[in-house]
């Protein structure tokens, strides 16, 4: 099983270390485009701090991030299932899985980034802000640049098995599965149900569609399960308790306890 998620804006930093060697990391396809984004990103913000801000989307407040992504190529580096912070990956608690579990985390779990293309782990990289929705003066649209490379790379990585989307739409453009991959693919949709005047409503909510997908991981990773097809995913999720309704490539969990 291959699980596709997305960064948090939130994220740890390391004090010291070694900076990134990007020959170090995963998916050595992606060498090249990473390479490339990070030259262009490091430039961008040590040239033109406004700039640089415009292109980022960031808020007066959060303008030190530019200086931190100036200084990427010397930043301490740790490995992304530390790095990564925020709901889903809080509710998801890496560090506290147990040994199987972490090894299946290990295996299993891919990060979409808008710098680095796609993570694993535990790849070492330095805290960023970049995310996929942004277009770099050179590069352009993140997702529309990482488009290529990970169709070269991931349908490789995702093998024969089950694939689970949980990524955000932002990073679900940067790559779509195809044929045979596709149809073994599942995205999961978290409606929150609450019953007014006596009428059942569902809604997203955004935090608890966060949480409830972390929560999700975790259990599936502790478990041990392994589905290799969509329906036989809702399954194993309703014997770990929760609420699903379909059993095809579309799944939509439930959650009426928002407590």
């Amino acid at each position: 099983m291959l699980v596709l998620l997305p960064p948090s804006e939130g994220k740890a930093t390391a004090v010291r270390g070694r900076p990134v060697a990007l020959d170090g990391l995963s998916l050595p396809g992606l060498g090249a485009g990473r390479a490339a984004v990070l030259d262009e990103l490091v430039g961008l913000c040590a040239a033109d701090e406004d700039k640089a801000a415009e292109v980022l989307g960031l808020s007066p407040g959060l303008r030190g991030e530019v200086a931190r992504n100036a200084g990427l190529h010397t930043a301490p580096a740790m490995p992304a299932g530390r790095l990564y912070t925020g709901v889903l990956y809080d509710a998801l608690g890496l560090a506290t899985l147990d040994a199987a579990a972490k090894r299946r985390a290990g295996k299993s779990l891919l990060v979409f980034s808008g710098l680095w293309g796609a993570v694993r782990l535990a790849d070492r990289i330095p805290a960023y802000r970049c995310s996929m929705a942004v277009r770099l003066p050179g590069a352009g649209g993140l997702a529309a640049y990482w488009k290529p490379h990970l169709d070269r790379v991931l349908p490789e990585v995702a093998g024969g098995g089950l694939v689970l989307d949980l990524r955000s739409s932002a990073y679900a453009g940067a790559w779509r599965p195809q044929g045979t991959v596709a149809a073994r693919t599942a995205t999961v949709r978290v409606l929150q149900v609450s019953v007014v005047d006596g009428v059942e409503r569902r809604s997203i909510v955004s935090h608890f569609n966060k949480a409830t997908k972390g929560r999700l991981v975790r259990a599936l990773l502790t478990s041990g399960a392994s589905p290799r097809t969509p329906a036989a995913l809702a399954a194993d999720l309703r014997d770990l308790g929760f609420t699903v309704e379909g059993d095809g490539t579309r799944l939509d969990v439930l959650v009426r306890d928002l407590h």
